[in-house]
């Protein structure tokens, strides 16, 4: 079995990482572009976090000897498990975690969901559950006084997703 959807995990992870370095040094480094640039990071990491959960569910998908190509989401992994009539412990704690409106995975697919999403004015979280980058990334002109808190929350989340991907992949290899 190839390993090649747990390169391209690894690969968005790290460029999610490059991105959040590339967000520090523009909040750190004032200049005409400053806004724009530090609110394409956001866009850009969202993204590589996303992507990065895609390529996780193929990555699941290639182990349980299934058809990675047709997984874009995760009840496209769900469908072919029970077309094949395979569980997997690691679909079900990313149901869990997608589940869970308070879960970092939850926060990121939804926050990169915002991308898609425009908003003109202040937007207030409408639930208590609406991450800072989600209400930011959704807005046209966002407050940048929450650049830190947004930062904060792209490193917690790397962090978490990071912390996922080895224990799935330990239990992985257990099988």
């Amino acid at each position: 079995m190839s390993d090649i959807y747990a390169v391209r995990t690894n690969q968005k992870l790290n460029f999610a990482r490059l991105h959040i370095k590339a967000l520090v040094q523009a909040q750190e480094t004032p200049q005409w572009s400053q806004h724009p640039r530090i609110e394409s990071y956001h866009e850009s990491v969202l993204f590589f976090m996303a992507s990065g959960y895609t390529s996780l569910l193929r990555e699941i998908a290639e182990n349980y000897s299934l058809d990675p190509s047709k997984v874009y989401r995760y009840t496209d992994l769900i469908e072919q498990l029970e077309a094949t009539g395979q569980e997997s412990p690691e679909a079900r704690e990313l149901e869990i975690l997608e589940q869970d409106s308070a879960s970092w995975l939850h926060k990121v697919l939804k926050a990169y969901q915002s991308c898609w999403d425009a908003s003109d004015h202040s937007v207030q979280a409408s639930a208590k559950d609406a991450s800072v980058s989600e209400i930011h990334v959704l807005q046209i002109n966002p407050d940048h006084a929450e650049d830190r808190d947004v930062l904060a929350e792209y490193n917690d989340w790397l962090q978490a997703f990071r912390e996922l991907l080895e224990r799935l992949r330990a239990n992985m290899q257990e099988w």
